[in-house]
């Protein structure tokens, strides 16, 4: 089963794109995680290395798909 992130700052931005996206994920093919930077702060060098430059974010696998713009990872780590 393949593992698909979502990462995200809390914004209107993130939590709609979270609320969209990831319902059309096909939860038998893939489990997914959300995880809030904001609140996960400990979670934050683990996005970066991931290939995070923005939230809201979905990492599936390798692949990193960066869905509109919330805030850049730097604000996020400053914030």
């Amino acid at each position: 089963m393949s593992k698909a992130i979502f990462y995200h700052a809390g914004c209107p931005v993130c939590v709609d794109a979270e609320e969209t996206v990831l319902k059309y994920l096909d939860k038998s093919k893939v489990k997914t995680e959300s995880v809030h930077l904001g609140t996960d702060r400990n979670r934050i060098a683990e996005a970066e290395k991931a290939g995070i430059k923005s939230v809201p974010a979905l990492v599936i696998g390798e692949s990193v798909y960066h869905i509109n713009y919330g805030a850049s990872l730097e604000d996020v780590k400053n914030g």
